[in-house]
């Protein structure tokens, strides 16, 4: 059958296509949850049987919305933000959104040059999007829209933050160590003034303590989030400690720098050594020689999950507090088989 011209198909030829009402129609095109799978299958056949294209400017006229989204970030060449945008890119195309973005590079003025300006756009929420994990101060008294925090913490409890749950991360990284027999853990990690490494540290000493076990030199080694530091740390460590049979890493980039020294060292990985990182970021885990057992913080989910409660409060429906959300353990050659 050939397909109408969209220009000359409403939504009340695909309600009637489909033997549903106008508004059953709508709802089940704008993925509603009150509309049963069977019913949205019939209606989005009908709309693509009749080429039907949704006015989007009409609707945000009777909608009242511009079916907009400000998203505000601090550091947008940042390694986390990339994947967390890609979450939110997705989840707003696929409700035929749109999303204006901003990169305020940690300044303060410039941040609130961007409110002033996304609102003059009238969007119709904000996502803000953290560079750390760590607590920020919270906008939203600036921000007379819904607003969501993602990947930081706002420092209000009203206001609604999503972050990855490092204490998680953690926990399954020290846990497949255990479970392989590994009794000499060692950990390097990044700055002590992250939230993020402290974090790691009490659940890495909390699965320790539930197997009747101690961390290698009382304390963490912190330092820089740096292949550099990596292999410095990897080679104070092992020069102490030379019973050590794993080490947990704070991030992928100190993990290739203790593989690194591991491999000058004669020390095998991972027969003799085993070998956690952090992270599951593609151009070190992947390329490590060997492969890198990470955690991956699941980020272009968590921008997902974002979009979707900030669809929530858009609808009447806020939530306010903080949630966590877990990470997943990706097993490689550097731990050997789970």
């Amino acid at each position: 059958m050939a397909r109408q011209r969209s220009q000359s198909v409403t939504l009340t030829d695909v309600a009637r296509r489909a033997g549903v009402s106008v508004a059953t129609a709508s709802k089940a095109l704008n993925a509603r949850d009150e509309v049963a799978p069977e019913t949205r299958r019939r209606v989005l056949q009908a709309a693509d049987e009749l080429s039907f294209q949704p006015n989007v400017l009409a609707r945000g006229l009777i909608s009242g919305r511009t079916r907009t989204i400000g998203l505000l970030t601090d550091e947008l060449a940042g390694r986390f933000s990339i994947p967390i945008l890609l979450g939110v890119e997705n989840a707003l195309g696929s409700e035929q959104m749109s999303v204006l973005l901003c990169d305020a590079r940690g300044d303060a003025i410039r941040r609130r040059h961007y409110i002033r300006t996304l609102l003059a756009r009238q969007v119709d929420g904000f996502i803000i999007l953290g560079d750390s994990n760590d607590v920020r101060p919270s906008l939203t008294g600036d921000i007379p829209v819904p607003v969501v925090y993602v990947y930081g913490e706002s420092d209000d409890p009203n206001d609604l933050s999503l972050l990855a749950d490092d204490a998680d991360g953690a926990r399954l990284a020290t846990e497949h160590l255990v479970s392989l027999g590994r009794r000499n853990i060692a950990h390097i990690t990044g700055p002590e003034n992250y939230r993020a490494a402290r974090d790691r540290v009490a659940s890495l000493r909390d699965v320790l303590d539930g197997a009747g076990l101690s961390l290698i030199g009382g304390e963490p080694l912190y330092g820089e989030w740096s292949q550099r530091w990596g292999r410095h740390a990897a080679r104070m460590l092992l020069s102490s400690y030379p019973e050590i049979d794993a080490i947990f890493c704070g991030n992928d980039q100190i993990a290739t720098g203790v593989a690194n020294t591991l491999r000058d060292l004669g020390r095998r990985i991972p027969d003799d050594v085993s070998i956690v990182g952090y992270d599951n970021w593609h151009e070190f885990a992947a390329d490590c020689q060997p492969p890198l057992t990470t955690v991956d913080l699941n980020l272009q989910q968590l921008g997902e999950t974002a979009v979707k409660h900030l669809f929530a409060a858009l609808d009447g429906q806020p939530s306010s507090g903080v949630i966590r959300q877990p990470c997943r353990l990706v097993v490689r050659d550097s731990t050997g088989p789970a």
